[in-house]
This record gives structure tokens, sequence and C-alpha cells, in this order.
């Protein structure tokens, strides 16, 4: 079986085809940076790292393009609010982004371009757009894209032109439902943010900068573009019509995350600063924690966050870390090195990403392990080891992976082990002499502080709880 993904476009489950064989090109709408991200903001990065990385295993050269939006009329907004200049705070959210992505494991694109480093490739193609017909300039310099003149306008989101409605702009429009391309310079906005082009001074309209960054970096015609569900109207059928409209094949499959919501509704970026990366380790929730919880939903599923749903995430993933790790010291972390994957996993995987049906693969053989250690069943548990471990490591969750240290986890892990290690040897000691009743009271008081022993035909193992 090979890969099949949902594509919005035909509301259907597709057979994976790239356009040229071995070769990928994904464009991914990346986030205006008018204020710090949240992990719903992130949730978009991890389910396409887990597509990057599945594509690569499959044995693809794979292109993968992010653009941060860094010039937006929310940007100034927020400049003028704070009064500052609006690229710094472009700039410094966008180093937030960064981190976050970084923190949660999230692989780098092959480029990342910012929308105003690419104002040239905006004005070429909207130049084109208006020879073809397809937009007209107004007198005060604005330039809009003609709905009326695409008749495929609808095609991604199966919405008819005669049934959508826009805001009228001050007259400048043709039409209610046309779309912006250029905005003209307006009195009492910042002068840096105006660049030259043929109808004025001026910056350019958020759809255009997708349209015009993917052609510059994967051609005319790519395989995959991904984004939100939130944006795919008017977003993303903005982007397909002035594309094609201009001759461009632009992209083969539209693919698009579900949203992560709170209370039932989407998550706003004022939420930014309470679930953030940072904000909820201050809640004792590790990155890794995140991804886990980000990577166990199947990537289109809407999810409705709780800190609750996040800390069961958490003992979810301590139970498969805690195996890795036992296996490790247990038989020696070589053991775990190049482990297969499963068929049923690669099914799953195959199969639109199931991830949620991937990680209970990954439980079910973190079991037969533990099972296998405790029988002292070593050739069994190594394999099981090793194909836990080379499955978190295809979800960016590998157990042994330095990224996942946490210096002080690291120092408190150390105190732990020598403590129980002590525990251990008294209680050996107690049996030694047949002083069974001893014995028992150190199990027992480890069990209480969460600490499991198991006696095992090697000797006595433990695992946290």
């Amino acid at each position: 079986m090979s890969l099949r993904l949902y594509d919005t476009g035909t509301r259907s489950v597709r057979d994976f085809q790239p356009r040229k064989p071995g070769q990928v090109g994904v464009y991914l709408c990346g986030l205006t940076v008018q204020g710090p991200p949240h992990i719903g903001h992130l949730r978009s990065g991890v389910s396409y790292d887990v597509l990057i990385r599945w594509l690569r295993r499959t044995g693809y050269d794979v292109t993968y393009v992010r653009n941060v939006t860094d010039i937006d009329d929310k940007i100034l907004v927020r400049g003028e609010e704070q009064s500052r200049p609006w690229w710094s705070i472009a700039y410094e959210n966008e180093r937030v982004l960064a981190a976050g992505y970084a923190a949660l494991g999230v692989l780098a694109p092959s480029y990342e371009p910012r929308a105003t480093g690419h104002i040239t490739q905006m004005t070429d193609l909207i130049a084109d757009l208006v020879e073809r017909g397809h937009a007209y300039v107004t007198p005060a310099g604005d330039v809009w894209f003609d709905v009326s003149s695409w008749p495929a306008y609808g095609e991604l989101s199966h919405r008819r032109p005669e049934d959508m409605l826009s805001s009228p702009d001050a007259g400048s429009k043709r039409d209610s439902r046309d779309f912006g391309l250029w905005k003209a310079h307006k009195p009492g906005e910042p002068a840096d943010a105006s660049w030259t082009s043929p109808w004025g001074p001026g910056r350019p309209g958020w759809h255009i900068e997708c349209s015009a960054m993917a052609r510059r970096y994967l051609g005319d015609a790519f395989d995959i573009h991904g984004g939100g569900t939130d944006i795919m109207f008017p977003h993303h059928e903005n982007e397909l019509a002035q594309s094609r409209a201009a001759g461009l094949g632009f992209a083969n499959f539209w693919v698009h995350n579900g949203m992560l919501n709170l209370s039932g509704t989407k998550m706003s970026k004022s939420l930014g600063n309470t679930l953030s990366v940072e904000a909820l380790g201050e809640k004792g929730f590790r990155p890794v924690d995140i991804r886990y919880y980000l990577t166990s939903a199947q990537y289109r599923s809407a999810v409705d966050f709780s800190e609750t749903a996040l800390g069961e995430a958490q003992a979810a993933w301590d139970r498969l870390n805690n195996f890795v790790h036992r296996t490790a010291e247990s038989l020696g972390a070589e053991t775990t090195i190049g482990g297969a994957l499963s068929p049923e996993f690669t099914a799953a995987m195959d199969d639109d990403l199931n991830t949620p049906a991937a990680v209970a693969v990954i439980h079910d053989a973190a079991r037969e392990g533990n099972a296998a250690l405790d029988a002292g069943d070593d050739a069994a548990a190594a394999r099981s080891g090793a194909g836990v471990r080379a499955m978190l490591d295809q979800l960016g969750l590998d157990p042994l992976d330095p990224h996942w240290d946490d210096p002080g986890d690291a120092k408190l892990s150390g105190a732990v082990d020598a403590l129980v290690k002590l525990a251990l040897e008294q209680r050996a000691e107690a049996r030694a002499r047949k002083d069974y009743a001893a014995a028992d009271r150190i199990r027992d008081e480890l069990a209480h502080a969460g600490i499991t022993v198991k006696d095992t035909p090697r000797g006595p193992v433990w695992t946290v709880d």
C-alpha cells in the first residue's frame, strides 16, 4: 500500500503520486506574526513535520517551504497600539515562533521565506493578472482580483460565487466578492510599510504572497499545499484562483489540518501567553508531552484542548518513554538501534497519516516488550524496544534523542536512580536474611512513592507509575 492523502479539492482520499518521480514539493502556509504563537498555531507545524518525515522515510527528495507573513494590516495595527515599528513586532514574534517549533522538535523547512523579501515576485504576478484581464487597478492605486473573470472560483471550498459575501471597500471594488492583490499606501501609514509598484506605492495583499513564494521556490506546479482548515476559505481559495488565472498549475493536493479548539471554539492569538509552550511548561508539561499530544490526534481532526487531555497524553508518553529506557538500561542502548517499522504501523501511516492507529500499534509493542523483559526473553524484548524506538522516531518522538533531555530532569533522575538502587540493595539484603516483612515494607514504600518493583529472572526492575 502506498501513501494515500485526503485532498480537500476533490473531497476524497487519493493515492499520492508526485509530479516528478522521487521528488516532492510541499508548501505550508506559515503564520502571520502579529503576536506570539500558542500551541494551536504550532499544530500545523507538527502535523506537516510528521508528513515530511514520512515522505522522506519513503525515499522522496522533499523540498519543503513554510513561509512567514511579516507584513499585514494586523501587524501595522499592533505597531500603532504599542508605539513600536511594525517590523520589530514581526521579527520578535518570528523568533518566538521559531523557538516554539524548535522546542517541539519540528525540523527546519528547506526554505522559510518572508513576504517582505518577495515583493518583486508578487508585483510581477499581479501585473500578469492585470494583463490577462483577471485583475483591475483603481484610480487610488489598489489592485483587485476580478472574481467574475474566473468561473472556477469556489472549486476548492465548493462554494458558488453567487452565494459568497464579502465586505465592500469604500466603493473601490467592482464587486463585493473581489479580493485585494495590492493595497495602495494610505495617509498615516508607516512610510517603511510601502514598496514601489507599477500602480504606485503600497503593499501586497495577503493572498498573493503565497502564490508568488510557492512559485519562486517550487515552480509553476508542485505537489502538496498545506494549511489549517480555518484558512481554506478565503485564503486558499483565492490563492488557487489567482494562480490558475495566471496560467500556473499550482498545487496537486490540498492538505488541511484541523483546528485545536478551546471550549469548542477556535483558539485566538490573545491566548498566546497562556497556551504557549513556555506557559504550559510552568504547569509541568514538557515540550515532548505537547508534541505527543498533538501527534497522537489525526491531523485532520478538530481537537478540543484541555489540561486534563494533555495530562493523559503526558502519562501515555511516559509509559513509552519508560519502556524504551528500561530496555536500553537492561539490554544496552545499542539493542534499540535499527528497529523495523511494523506492517501495521506502516499501513496506518500510509492511510492518510492515521497517527492514532499508529500510536496504538506502538503501545501494543511496548506492552509486549515489557512482558518479554519481565519474562527474561531478551531477544523478544530487544526486538520490541528497537521497533518502538523506530516507530516513535518516525513521529519525531525518539525517547533517546538528546533533544528531549532536560538538564533539571536528568539531575533529578540521577538522584532518584541512586535512591532506588539503595532501597533495592536494602531489600535484597532483607530477603537474603529471610526478613521478608522488611523486604515487603521497602517494596510497599516505593510503591507509595509511585515506583513499581517487579522481580524478574535477571533481578528486580523498577518503573515510575
